[in-house]
């Protein structure tokens, strides 16, 4: 019922938008001269084909109104899953960014406002408003990184303690996540410090065409948002850059030199950079290797084969912490829960992987 409604009412709705694109061309054709229909017509053709106009609108509208009602449901429904994912930055640099484009919205309808007709005024007015809140909201979420920046960097960076107990996290750790649940359980000391540039890698990152970039990214900045509450003044937001230095992982170094601060990530590579130039790197999954149990060869255990490994005849499980369980001839038991003899432990900066045969 309420969709019959609503179809009735966009037809009607619709019924002044051919008349008002007819009144539009005769204006603009009066208006440059070209030709002047309301001198060249009879009132009575004029108000014949605003009729017909009006009629034809009605129709198209009433044919069209399921497609809309369909779209217009969807763009609702996509609307408020995108904004329940959204984070609280977006939101409020979103919500700026439109206040902004509608402000100026207003003083551009008011130059032009004695110009047009009344109605017609109304119709370019509505597309200025949409043009311009729409960019606004699209201008503001694209620079919610800048905008979080300026209302949270300190304002005595200067004094930014350089004592060995400074930790820099890197775009990495950050995403990952575990390092708030580490910092909330105290086991980080000293001042958190986050890079102007490792805020941009993750605007960049939050910003990719790629869906599951965009989350990882949108994630981050939700950690960094968390992490600020957490550990109120705590966290330092600083602006040094580095533009002789192309990558962010040589500014991350560069920047951890110079406050004599310790680098906090889980990227193994940048372990290793950072282990040739001295600097003390802090590697979430070593400690997260070194707090997990171990399992010794010989030890039997029962685990769930998920699917087939990359050698032959392999099936490959997975323990409750994600730790890889790859065992000898166990591709045909995919599917099945079966015990396992460990034969060997390979443990690295990278993770740990057990090796295991069927019994």
């Amino acid at each position: 019922m309420a969709h019959k409604v609503f179809r009735f009412v966009i037809a009607f709705i619709g019924t002044a938008i051919i008349p008002a694109i007819v009144y539009f061309v005769f204006y603009i054709l009066n208006l440059l001269k070209i030709v002047n229909f309301y001198e060249t017509l009879d009132p009575t053709v004029l108000i014949i084909v605003y009729v017909i106009s009006a009629i034809s609108s009605f129709i198209l509208f009433f044919i069209l109104a399921p497609a809309i009602i369909s779209l217009y449901e969807k763009t609702i429904k996509l609307i408020i899953r995108n904004i329940s994912d959204m984070p609280s930055t977006d939101l409020i640099a979103g919500s700026l960014g439109i206040i902004i484009g509608l402000v100026i919205a207003f003083l551009i309808t008011n130059i032009y406002s004695n110009l047009l007709p009344s109605w017609i005024q109304v119709i370019v007015n509505i597309i200025v408003y949409l043009i311009l809140g729409t960019l606004g909201w699209s201008i503001g979420t694209k620079k919610r990184v800048d905008i979080s920046i300026a209302l949270t960097k300190k304002t005595k960076q200067a004094k930014l303690p350089t004592d060995i107990n400074a930790k820099v996290l890197d775009t990495s750790v950050i995403i990952d996540g575990r390092i708030y649940d580490i910092c909330k359980t105290g086991f980080i000391e000293g001042k958190i410090i986050v890079p102007v540039f490792v805020l941009r890698e993750l605007q960049h990152i939050s910003d990719s065409a790629d869906s599951l970039k965009r989350n990882r990214g949108r994630r981050g900045l939700d950690i960094l948002k968390k992490l600020q509450k957490e550990l109120k003044g705590q966290v330092y937001v600083v602006d040094t850059d580095f533009d002789d230095v192309q990558e962010v992982d040589g500014k991350l170094l560069r920047l951890a030199q110079e406050l004599k601060a310790i680098v906090v990530t889980n990227d193994y590579n940048l372990n290793k950079v950072a282990q040739v130039q001295n600097v003390k790197v802090l590697n979430i999954n070593e400690l997260a290797n070194a707090v997990k149990p171990v399992a010794l060869p010989g030890e039997e255990m029962s685990v769930q084969i998920v699917k087939a490994g990359k050698e032959s005849g392999q099936g490959l499980a997975y323990l409750d912490d994600g730790t890889m369980i790859v065992i000898e001839n166990g591709k045909k038991f995919v599917g099945e829960r079966i015990e396992v003899l460990v034969t060997s432990v390979l443990q690295t900066a990278a993770g740990r992987m057990i090796f295991a045969k069927t019994k």
